[in-house]
């Protein structure tokens, strides 16, 4: 895969197939007593996902790339994020499959298990372009906030020269290295463009939304928004099995 935008003292460019199943979810009401059967139902097929190689959450995503202490057990739970306190959708989240076939046959394994029943859902998919980055602040099990960007290149990205992106690749490092050592884990970033209006995602694992402010602060000041559109979403860790016990 050809990168959008070159490699940085941040980001890597991440090697093999894995694909991002980036998922932009609304609740559906459910007929009487289905609500049980489908969450059991995609729960099954989840661990299906799990044993077939899927990383099942943005946690999962990080430690499956070494990012946590060599003693330290971790378990891989389906987790997404609620966003209905401020954003249009009920939840976001994302799992990373080992390629794009698996990402598509997954997800239609998914939505024909019950998913599709309980929530009406945008899947976005794509191949993982650059690494995860974490830094000694981030703290696995405390920071239960996840920012989620989406963003595609403007116009003026488009007619600038090669000399200008590089420049604006390099000041933009400069914001993402302070939201490292803040206590941003950063999931790497992935490629949309070939089925969507989007670019690019990034996922950050992040302490609070206080974080997050001073981070979009820091961006503005080196001027990370010229060359995009962006949209972004922030929303609390809930296990997926918790969300549907509410439900």
């Amino acid at each position: 895969m050809t990168l959008m935008s070159e490699e940085t003292e941040v980001f890597g460019a991440a090697p093999g197939q894995r694909c991002a199943v980036l998922f932009l979810a609304h609740w559906r009401t459910p007929g009487p007593g289905d609500a049980g059967r489908s969450a059991r139902a995609v729960t099954e097929q989840l661990a299906v996902l799990r044993a077939q190689g899927w990383l099942l959450s943005v946690d999962g995503i990080l430690a499956g790339h070494g990012h946590r202490a060599p003693d330290t057990p971790f378990v891989d739970t389906p987790t997404m994020y609620e966003t209905g306190f401020s954003h249009d959708v009920d939840f976001v989240g994302m799992f990373e499959a080992p390629t794009t076939s698996d990402a598509l046959n997954g997800t239609l394994a998914l939505e024909r298990a019950g998913w599709a029943r309980l929530l009406r859902t945008e899947w976005l998919i794509g191949p993982k372009e650059f690494l995860p980055v974490v830094g000694p602040a981030s703290r696995p099990e405390e920071d239960d906030w996840g920012f989620f960007a989406l963003w595609k290149w403007n116009s003026a990205w488009q007619a600038a020269t090669a000399q200008e992106r590089r420049a604006y690749d390099l000041e933009c490092d400069t914001a993402f290295s302070s939201d490292v050592r803040d206590g941003a884990a950063i999931a790497g970033r992935y490629r949309l463009d070939s089925a969507s209006q989007w670019d690019h995602v990034g996922v950050w694992r992040v302490p609070s939304v206080a974080m997050v402010q001073t981070a979009m602060r820091e961006h503005t000041r080196v001027a990370d928004f010229r060359f995009t559109t962006s949209r972004h979403y922030i929303g609390r860790r809930t296990a997926l099995g918790d969300a549907f016990r509410r439900k």
